[in-house]
């Protein structure tokens, strides 16, 4: 079978940019041009340069960190989120939940193929609108804060997954061939700078009112994301202030209408290529009237939840065969003739439950409470007093973020790291290791590109 490296990842990415501008405008739902685009122009022109953004969001709902069976999947099952079923596996995913990895499993190595495709697509654009003479100047600048928003949530999942990775910022296959590892901590730094940026570039106001591309306040919380993986907490309840008192955005206070896609409490979501096509998410977790041929929540995970959490009874459904229950998870539940249902990446709780968590660690536990209090409000919990310690609002919101965003976008596995508890995992997942906080970079790239030694510890 051919190996996939950063150059063959590469090539892949310029077919990518090419078929996208034949077949994925439909996002934007205007016509192409009928005749061949040859590259020099695509960027002389804000159509044509909207139809590679726009294969790109159509990218990441397919095949990348934030498609609705990747991180959300694979890191559930890694974790405690997810239990695997399958008798038989070729996908490395039985690796993956019984953390036995190593540095040939299929789906980290193709994890990490998705998201250098996508890196590279951004790059072509950014390049590209660089010297670009017949696209406007508002224009430029909000198609290159869009891709540099999608690049840095690219690097971002590759960093907190694999530790120290290869950066690229160019598409020159000279230079990418043989790039080396960027320090974690220097991938971070970059990613601040990245994003401070494109913050600068985007506007405010959404470009569709589906909210399927970014915007000023998507990149504002992926950059307090980054923030918070830092601990960085003071930057970040700057950022996140911004984004929760945005007029743009409504808490929703109805549990049944959390993954509806009108809803303005969405900050992005991505849009299915074909109208009526299922999220991913819906069809991923589906099983009934039989044992889970994949995945079911785990025990840990349904055992979380306290009597009356509503998200129990709406965002899961029992299914018992011969005596024996297993839950499924069914936060999107329109499987067929979609019409409903877009794949949400960042929803306005995460912000809330980010900013009390950045308020909790710098000692602000009553301004926290404001901000824990509606999402525990709005699924039947008992609300929290203000009186309560630093260290029992902290705790609680490493509970409430697992019972809000259970098998999203990999939120468990992050918030694990960033509070130093992903050794506790040991205690459902008896092959857990020290070293398993990172993935093996994939055995193919090491051995065609030496810089991107050495391998991960433990692998």
């Amino acid at each position: 079978m051919k190996k996939l490296t950063l150059y063959s990842i590469q090539w892949a990415g310029a077919v990518f940019v090419y078929l996208t501008l034949f077949s994925c405008e439909k996002i934007l739902e205007t016509d192409l041009p009928e005749n061949q685009i040859q590259s020099e122009t695509v960027f002389e022109n804000v159509q044509t340069a909207n139809s590679v953004l726009s294969g790109l969001y159509a990218g990441l709902f397919d095949s990348s960190p934030v498609s609705g069976d990747q991180s959300g999947y694979s890191l559930g099952l890694y974790t405690d989120d997810l239990d695997f079923y399958a008798l038989s596996n070729t996908s490395g995913l039985l690796e993956i939940a019984n953390n036995t990895l190593n540095d040939a499993n299929a789906t980290t190595s193709s994890f990490w193929t998705a998201a250098y495709q996508k890196v590279y697509v951004c790059n072509t654009i950014l390049e590209g609108i660089e010297y670009s003479q017949g696209i406007g100047s508002a224009d430029r600048q909000r198609i290159k804060g869009e891709a540099l928003a999608i690049r840095s949530l690219l690097f971002f999942y590759l960093q907190q997954i694999y530790g120290d990775i290869p950066y690229p910022v160019t598409t020159n296959y000279m230079i990418n061939q043989s790039i080396s590892k960027t320090p974690s901590a220097e991938v971070m730094n970059r990613l601040e700078m990245d994003l401070e940026e494109a913050v600068g570039l985007l506007p405010d106001a959404y470009r569709n009112t589906e909210r399927i591309f970014i915007n000023k306040k998507a990149a504002q919380l992926l950059l307090a994301k980054v923030y918070m993986q830092q601990l960085k907490s003071q930057q970040a309840e700057t950022v996140l202030k911004s984004v929760v008192q945005s007029s743009l955005y409504q808490f929703q206070n109805d549990l049944t209408k959390v993954f509806l896609k009108p809803g303005t409490h969405i900050i992005w979501q991505l849009k299915p290529r074909n109208n009526t096509d299922a999220v991913k998410e819906a069809t991923a977790y589906y099983f009934a009237n039989a044992a889970p041929l994949y995945v079911a929540a785990s025990s840990s995970l349904v055992s979380a939840f306290t009597a009356g959490d509503l998200r129990k009874s709406q965002w899961m459904a029992a299914v018992t065969v011969g005596g024996t229950t297993w839950y499924r998870i069914e936060k999107y539940k329109a499987r067929s003739a979609n019409t409903t249902e877009y794949s949400i990446v960042f929803r306005l709780e995460e912000a809330y439950l980010l900013l009390a968590e950045a308020l909790a660690r710098q000692n602000k536990t009553a301004e926290a409470i404001p901000f824990i209090n509606p999402v525990r409000q709005r699924s039947g919990q008992v609300l929290l007093p203000v009186s309560v310690t630093q260290q029992v609002i902290l705790d609680e919101i490493v509970k409430e973020n697992r019972k809000e965003f259970f098998t999203e976008m990999g939120n468990r596995f992050l918030t694990l790291k960033r509070f130093g508890l992903l050794n506790t995992l040991i205690q459902t997942k008896p092959n857990w290791k020290n070293f398993h906080q990172f993935w093996p970079l994939p055995q193919s790239e090491l051995l065609l590109n030496k810089n991107l030694n050495p391998q991960n510890q433990g692998y």
